[in-house]
């Protein structure tokens, strides 16, 4: 199948066809021609499989190279980086048409509230906002969404986890009752079912294999007291092998006291933590995604929304609580079909968490020796986890693993650039480079 198959406009074709794209991924290949259809749909696919694409393209189509310059379509993310990572990716597909897009997002200072508020005043086709600041435009009444056609909310999982329930559905009640509603995301627990249920009207259900991380992730483990981990982090990050990194830890407190201690060692890190200002935020993911940064320290509000070209190392300084979210956490290396290395440090308390990981991805992973500086390895008693419930009497049963197995990789990086200007199509000079969730040769996300 190629996008041929589609049977876009002549517009959004030459576009895709101009930049190389010829094969869409599996959840494109299976949401586009619902969403075509004029269908609501709840899909299920891993960050990375190319889902953004899978609503962009079809939506950009049903829009048509000349729009009506009216927002048509609301994409709804939860943090501001995705917004923005989204917003860029419209510009990118929707080259050739005449279709614009503002981002609007909360952060930053008086100034940037002023400059969206004329952005969406300004004749745009597709609005991507986050929860919080949409409602601040819709309860001020400087917003009208009275012509909305389309509802996209992207990440629904991690909106909810954000606590964003009322605020979607706060926004919802603006929003004309008669529309089509696109939900993507990468997990389906319950809630999600429930939001679905409340909000679609006989919806498709889409669910792409979501459990397997990337073929070209080599995934190893190191068994480590935790005394052990920071000098074993700095050996590897010394070593010259990898140039792009990312460590996660588990905690907020963990990541500025790992962020002193790499520093103290001279190694050129930065940390991304609820703590810092949004411009900082955005000073260190820049510099990241620009290769002036090579080490990022972050919990896992990093592990979604944050799509760089050539990570070349994901460090689990922590094993993650939820085995999905180590699939997230990986899935930021081997990207676009490159290979990368995912590391993580496991101790005695962490086994059961780990054995669960293992149990959902549905493979063992490699155990790497510690190298001799580090000291010995830890001695693992069998199931230390289970024995300690065992002997309070508690519930020995296995957590299930969840989810469902495949995924497939995503495409290269635009770096996002919020004050670009707003309008119909950029000049060649501005012509977008292959970007994450966004078609690659060969393939689209």
């Amino acid at each position: 199948m190629t996008f041929l198959d589609f049977n876009f406009n002549e517009q959004l074709t030459e576009g895709l066809l101009s930049m190389g794209y010829k094969t869409p991924t599996a959840i494109q290949q299976i949401a586009i021609p619902v969403v075509m259809e004029g269908k609501d749909i709840i899909a299920c696919a891993q960050t990375g499989t190319g889902k953004t694409a899978s609503y962009l393209l079809p939506v950009l189509n049903l829009l048509g190279p000349h729009p009506k310059h009216q927002i048509s379509a609301l994409v709804l993310a939860p943090t501001r980086e995705l917004a923005q990572q989204i917003d860029q990716q419209v510009e990118g597909l929707a080259y050739f048409t005449e279709i614009s897009s503002q981002a609007v997002f909360g952060g930053g200072d008086g100034s940037a509230y002023e400059q969206q508020k004329r952005g969406i005043t300004n004749k745009v086709d597709i609005l991507i906002a986050t929860p919080g600041r949409l409602i601040s435009f819709l309860s001020s009444g400087s917003l009208k969404l009275n012509h909305l056609q389309y509802l996209i909310l992207d990440e629904a999982d991690r909106m909810l986890d954000m606590g964003f329930y009322e605020d979607i559905m706060r926004i919802i009640s603006y929003l004309p009752a008669k529309r089509q509603t696109l939900m993507f995301s990468a997990t389906m627990p319950p809630r999600i079912r429930t939001l679905a249920k409340s909000i679609l009207h006989n919806p498709e259900q889409v669910n792409i294999a979501i459990s397997q991380p990337a073929s070209g992730i080599n995934q190893q483990i190191y068994k480590t007291h935790d005394s052990q981990k920071t000098k074993l982090l700095t050996m590897l990050l010394n070593s010259g092998t990898y140039t792009s990194i990312i460590v996660f830890a588990s905690t907020k407190e963990k990541v500025k006291g790992l962020y002193k201690e790499l520093k103290a060692a001279k190694l050129k890190v930065n940390a991304f933590h609820s703590d810092i200002t949004q411009h900082e935020r955005e000073e260190i993911l820049l510099e990241f995604k620009n290769k002036q940064l090579p080490i990022i320290i972050g919990t896992d509000a990093l592990s979604r929304g944050i799509d760089v070209e050539g990570i070349d190392l994901v460090v689990n300084y922590d094993v993650p609580g939820d085995p999905e979210d180590y699939i997230h956490r990986i899935g930021r290396t081997a990207r676009a079909a490159t290979t990368g290395t995912a590391i993580t440090f496991v101790n005695e308390r962490d086994q059961r968490k780990f054995k669960n990981i293992q149990q959902l991805i549905e493979r063992e992973i490699d155990e790497v020796p510690l190298p001799p500086e580090v000291g010995e390895a830890p001695q693992f008693k069998p199931d230390a986890d289970g024995q300690k419930r065992r002997n309070r009497g508690g519930n020995n049963k296995r957590p299930g693993g969840g989810g469902n197995s495949g995924g497939a990789n995503s495409g290269g990086q635009r770096k996002s650039n919020n004050n670009r200007p707003r309008g119909n199509r950029p000049n060649n000079n501005n012509k977008p480079n292959n970007n994450t969730d966004k078609p690659n040769p060969g393939t689209t996300n």
